[in-house]
């Protein structure tokens, strides 16, 4: 069970209170003193002490040895583990490890490389703190090392508590600041349709239907969209002896006639997407007034400018934004993309932390890391553009949606939030998706995340 995120505030303070050393005058871009996670720009994973070497590990909150204190040592800087008193981010050889603090190996000079992003150096010599270089087929290897001046030798110092700043108003708030609550595969309620074969429909991910989703506040919607051949329908995992199953253009319908009686809400689908474009297209196209609240950032200079006002978007009825998590390249192989008919491609738009705590009985994974970080893909949770920053979507859930164990998690949905996902990704999350949205007050966590930003 994760720490009390007051108990690991009292630490944190307690060893910024510790540090009496000024920051050396020629580095002053350097942050203040304090606790950080030492994080890599390429892959968003964190340095941690594994009995001695030193790791990029999936970032874990203060569990898993991942917190280092900064402070001046000399003319230059060194990083001691929160959990073993002088023992600090160092080197031997070309290896990363931690060492005694007092040690010449655990001294690093810090450069400042823009966007947030700095270099640790050995003083004296061109050799750097690095990510290892990626095998093919394979992922970044979990050992660091000290090595040359590449792109692999950026990182973040991701304040272990970040300043936060209250939340602008709401006519000044962008897209990008505020949080949605979101249910996971909620077309598999068992209310308004057949979602699964027998037994796998016995565990609904949610027991309310679309319309009292929408009701209740649910503004974020997870679909699995299935071809067969009635067009592109609901179903978890495979739609074979599904019985009355829901047409994906019909929950659609729901969510655009909720809009517009209710003028002044914004809804954000993300399909789980099996469907040919063109029988995508031609679904969405059965769906009445679609096109009234459809939101088109591609068309709109986002990437160029970042997320516009929500308020400006309810003004413009603009109020409705689909993903899809299926392949551009894929796509563009048949000849026909998604976004030419209003849906976005998700990996392009969003960074996401992978979609499972666990199974849904026993203990749980409280890690949060890149759903897209594997031997062929490398979108980290951190990334980011000039002028743009993706929306963050924060999964929150388990293999199976059992209720009693849904319950308990969303009751510790904000501090999963605050404490592991935030600095994972160093940016607030914008869709909260959970079984069960209903139970353990979930909606609370989206009320917490609403009353301020993060840097």
């Amino acid at each position: 069970m994760p720490t009390p995120r007051s108990a690991l505030l009292t630490a944190t303070a307690a060893l910024a209170a510790a540090v009496v050393a000024p920051a050396p005058t020629a580095s002053a871009a350097v942050p203040a003193a304090g606790g950080y996670y030492v994080q890599s720009a390429t892959t968003g994973l964190n340095a941690a002490d594994n009995g001695g070497a030193v790791e990029q590990r999936r970032p874990k909150g203060n569990e898993d040895r991942q917190q280092w204190t900064l402070r001046a040592s000399g003319s230059s800087y060194v990083l001691e583990n929160t959990d073993t008193a002088g023992s600090c981010l160092g080197r031997s050889g070309d290896q990363a490890r931690t060492v005694a603090c007092t040690s010449a190996d655990a001294a690093w000079e810090i450069t400042e490389l823009g966007a947030d992003r700095y270099r640790l150096k050995v003083p004296g010599a061109e050799r750097f703190l690095t990510v290892g270089a990626k095998p093919s087929g394979a992922n970044h290897p979990a050992r660091l090392a000290v090595g040359s001046a590449s792109g692999l030798a950026a990182w973040y110092l991701t304040p272990v508590t970040p300043a936060t700043s209250p939340m602008p108003p709401a006519n000044e708030r962008t897209l990008d600041q505020v949080t949605f609550l979101t249910a996971h595969n909620a077309y598999a309620n068992g209310v308004d349709g057949g979602f699964a074969p027998p037994f796998v429909n016995l565990v609904p991910n949610q027991s309310r239907g679309i319309n009292q989703q929408l009701a209740d506040g649910v503004r974020g919607f997870m679909l699995d969209a299935h071809q067969t051949s009635d067009g592109a329908i609901l179903c978890h995992n495979s739609c074979t002896l599904v019985s009355n199953p829901v047409a994906l253009w019909v929950d659609i319908q729901r969510i655009v006639d909720f809009l517009k009686r209710n003028p002044n809400e914004f809804v954000t689908v993300f399909l789980e997407d099996y469907v040919d474009p063109g029988v995508l297209r031609s679904e969405l196209a059965r769906v009445s007034g679609l096109s009234d609240v459809l939101y088109r950032p591609d068309q709109t200079g986002v990437r160029q400018n970042g997320w516009p006002r929500l308020a400006d978007l309810i003004s413009a009825n603009d109020r409705l934004l689909i993903f899809t998590d299926h392949s551009r390249s894929a796509d563009q192989s048949t000849g026909l993309t998604r976004d030419t008919f209003g849906v976005m491609y998700q990996r392009e738009w969003t960074v996401e932390n992978y979609w499972s705590m666990g199974s849904g009985l026993g203990t749980s994974d409280w890690s949060c890391y890149s759903r897209w970080y594997d031997a062929g893909t490398n979108i980290p949770l951190t990334r980011t553009e000039t002028g743009f920053r993706p929306l963050f979507v924060m999964n929150h859930f388990r293999d199976v949606g059992i209720t009693s164990t849904a319950s308990t998690d969303n009751t510790k949905l904000a501090d999963r939030a605050q404490r592991f996902c935030m600095p994972a990704a160093r940016k607030k999350p914008n869709f909260l998706a959970v079984d069960h949205y209903n139970l353990g007050n979930a909606a609370s966590a989206v009320t917490t995340l609403n009353t301020y930003t993060y840097p």
